[in-house]
């Protein structure tokens, strides 16, 4: 029986979406709302994004954050309540994510970000239906780089790590792959830390051109099947 395609699994944040616009306009408005001169902007935020919610969020409030937790719940809540910009999509994710699933590839999500805000944002974006598996953050399931993220993606997919490849942005998704020994492939402009160093041989600049690098692994393995 031939060899099925390989499931790609993907981060969302800082893979698919730059949430960084977003984070910074949801927090601006509740440094205005308390008379705060803190200020911020998507520059110095950046590297925030990959810290956690609770840390980006404390971080990016500074002086004017009260309780870490309620402030998580108050920005969270806020996000949930604002739509998420088609335009903040990065360049070829969407023709490319298409072209793979055309291919014959699964794709699933394995995102820190809470399930109610990575389905709400995959709805706005219109990357909903390419997704039969969405797997985000929640009480029962640790935080990346922990494994229980990961391990319930494969769960719902039925896979086994030999047959995915794992696609995120930061050195918390290399991590969590290669606890689960799945190759992992690295977008350089997302959100890893900046003293992270990636394979160069594994990395790439573009969706596009990560995506066409999986297309070109897909129609060798059709060649060898023919």
């Amino acid at each position: 029986m031939a060899k099925r395609l390989h499931d790609l699994i993907f981060d969302l944040d800082g893979t698919l979406v730059d949430s960084c616009g977003i984070c910074v306009d949801i927090l601006s408005q509740m440094l205005a709302e308390r008379g705060s001169d803190h200020r911020i902007d998507a520059l110095s935020a950046r590297p925030y994004m990959s810290h956690g919610g609770q840390r980006m969020v404390s971080a990016l409030l500074g002086p004017a954050c009260g309780d870490p937790a309620a402030e998580l719940a108050d920005f969270r809540a806020r996000y949930a309540q604002r739509p998420t910009d088609p335009a903040s999509l990065f360049a070829g994710v969407v023709e490319n994510l298409t072209l793979l699933a055309d291919a014959g590839h699964r794709l699933a999500i394995c995102s820190n970000k809470p399930q109610n805000l990575c389905d709400k944002v995959l709805a706005d974006t219109g990357l909903g239906a390419l997704f039969p598996v969405v797997v985000g953050g929640g009480p029962k399931l640790r935080a990346k780089p922990h494994p229980d993220l990961l391990d319930e993606t494969l769960r719902q997919l039925g896979s086994d790590p030999a047959d995915c490849i794992f696609i995120g942005d930061s050195e918390l998704d290399h991590q969590v792959a290669q606890a689960r020994g799945i190759p992992f492939l690295f977008l350089t402009y997302g959100y890893a830390d900046p003293s992270y160093q990636p394979d160069p041989a594994s990395s790439h600049d573009h969706f596009t051109g990560m995506a066409g690098a999986l297309l070109e692994l897909t129609r060798g393995r059709r060649a060898r099947r023919a």
